[in-house]
């Protein structure tokens, strides 16, 4: 796994989420449209990957070329949730994989713009 330099990490906007932003809800992960907008930037896919050990989630778009060489990722189709922006990331394989709690409820997450890759602690 990547891990950059201190000065690198340490630069770019750091968000940590409030509860909503990102969310579980019948084995699909919501991605509310103020941190999509960020994220995906206007991509129709994106790249995943899930770390058991650390129960982290991250996801890049399908754009970031870098990211799929360092991770062993699977690429998703977000698909638009509602007209606000939301999106919505189908998780039925990874859930049921790793035996995850599929119980809907908000997720804690973690944004960094420098890095561009959503942590989100499943």
């Amino acid at each position: 796994m990547f891990i950059p330099p201190k000065g690198y990490q340490q630069q770019g906007a750091k968000a940590q989420g409030p509860a909503g932003l990102v969310r579980l809800q019948s084995s699909h992960l919501i991605i509310g449209q103020e941190l999509s907008t960020q994220v995906f930037d206007g991509t129709s896919s994106a790249y995943l990957v899930y770390y058991p050990d650390r129960r982290v989630l991250m996801i890049a778009p399908s754009t970031d070329e870098t990211f799929k060489q360092l991770h062993k990722v699977t690429q998703h189709m977000l698909k638009d949730r509602n007209l606000k922006g939301d999106k919505s990331i189908a998780l039925h394989e990874m859930l049921i994989d790793h035996q995850l709690d599929e119980t809907d409820r908000a997720l804690t997450f973690e944004w960094n713009d420098a890095m561009g890759i959503l942590n989100i602690n499943i």
